[in-house]
């Protein structure tokens, strides 16, 4: 199995090479080991516009996301590394994977539910982040490549048992990534459990839409479909109001440079340091909705996310230092990538008025969310 893998990767990989002189996308030899005695490997998709994007199943993680500018020059998009040596030995865990069980904060670890009370691992400032200190990013997934209408589809699952992290429910979820003809990265999830249990995965993937980190993402230009987000405390754990983004820096209903108003003297952006918040998306039910548009006037490169997700967390690389260094040697300096990761409220099991996020035996979670990509003159 592991050869048949290894051969797909490597002829879409010479197809990508042969087609579009561009850009060299990543070589799967160097993603070939093992972790938790489980082998990892890189896998690609392709479309027929030349798009590609290449996966790791450590963490079911996007290494590499290439995209057309302006100019018909391909840029990869999307923060990562070029072994998979460097993701063991990254000190940022959340460089492209999906997180979870639960993506996001819960406050001091603790939820209850039927009654009981549960404690999760706490990994960020006594709280629970992003699934734990071993959460999806941290697992090697089982992955294959499936048929499905229209183009190829990787599938990439994880069986969590009972008790990971301190989540109760043997879960078993499957992420299925897609490139479409419209030039957009489907990210479709599916998940059960044998007990109740709460559950809200995310893609943790970083963007830099100019292509390379010598740019920041302050010129970058967005706009967020919210007219309400869920303010925190000092650490970034929801109040429980939900205040309206009227007259706040945090409103993007219209487009705007993410640099222009990020140094405002405000409590929730000295809270985030920045940008580091939950906005409320406004939808009323579980349709594929427009959430947010994102553009680079360096390279001409436009990003919709579209969800059916109640929220959108929109991060702008406040917490990058420039001790790592990615692909093509690629620097993460300070506030050099973003992320638009569509989701449940943080801490939403804490808050009865917050949108659900239980997972009930024989209910499947379901998630849909697209990063379609276009360019803008």
């Amino acid at each position: 199995m592991k050869n048949i893998f290894l051969f797909f990767s490597l002829l879409l990989f010479m197809c990508a090479c042969v087609q579009n002189k561009t850009y060299t996308a990543l070589d799967p030899e160097n993603f070939v080991s093992t972790k938790d005695g489980k082998e990892t490997a890189l896998f690609t998709l392709k479309n027929d516009n030349g798009m590609v994007a290449q996966f790791t199943n450590y963490g079911a993680r996007l290494v590499s996301l290439y995209v057309p500018d302006r100019d018909g020059n391909f840029q990869d998009v999307t923060w990562g590394y070029e072994t998979i040596e460097d993701y063991f030995n990254s000190t940022d865990i959340y460089c492209g994977p999906i997180v979870g069980r639960y993506g996001n904060r819960i406050n001091k670890g603790k939820f209850s539910l039927n009654g009981k009370d549960y404690q999760l691992t706490l990994n960020n400032n006594g709280n629970h982040l992003h699934g734990g200190t071993q959460g999806f990013e941290c697992k090697v997934w089982d992955t294959e490549y499936v048929s499905k209408p229209g183009n190829d589809v990787l599938k990439m699952s994880y069986y969590a048992k009972d008790g990971e992290e301190g989540y109760p429910g043997d879960l078993d979820i499957s992420v299925y990534y897609s490139l479409t003809d419209d030039n957009a990265l489907k990210i479709e999830y599916q998940a059960t459990s044998k007990d109740t249990t709460i559950i809200n995965p995310t893609s943790h993937a970083y963007f830099n839409l100019a292509g390379t980190s010598d740019v920041t993402i302050l010129n970058h230009v967005l706009k967020i479909n919210a007219s309400n987000f869920t303010p925190t405390d000092q650490s970034l754990i929801p109040t429980g109001e939900i205040r309206k983004l009227t007259g706040s820096p945090l409103d993007f209903r219209q487009p705007t440079a993410i640099g222009k108003r990020i140094d405002t003297q405000c409590e929730a952006l000295i809270y985030g340091q920045g940008y580091d918040h939950n906005y409320i998306l406004d939808k009323k039910n579980k349709q594929i909705t427009e959430a947010a548009v994102i553009y680079s006037p360096e390279s001409g490169i436009e990003m919709s996310v579209l969800t059916d997700q109640p929220a959108l967390q929109f991060y702008s690389g406040n917490f990058m230092d420039g001790t790592l260094t990615g692909k093509y040697g690629d620097v993460h300096n300070y506030r050099t990538g973003f992320a638009l990761e569509a989701q449940n409220y943080p801490d939403a099991p804490n808050h009865d008025h917050f949108p659900s996020a239980i997972l009930n035996p024989g209910e499947t979670y379901t998630q849909t969310t697209i990063y379609k990509f276009g360019v803008k003159e």
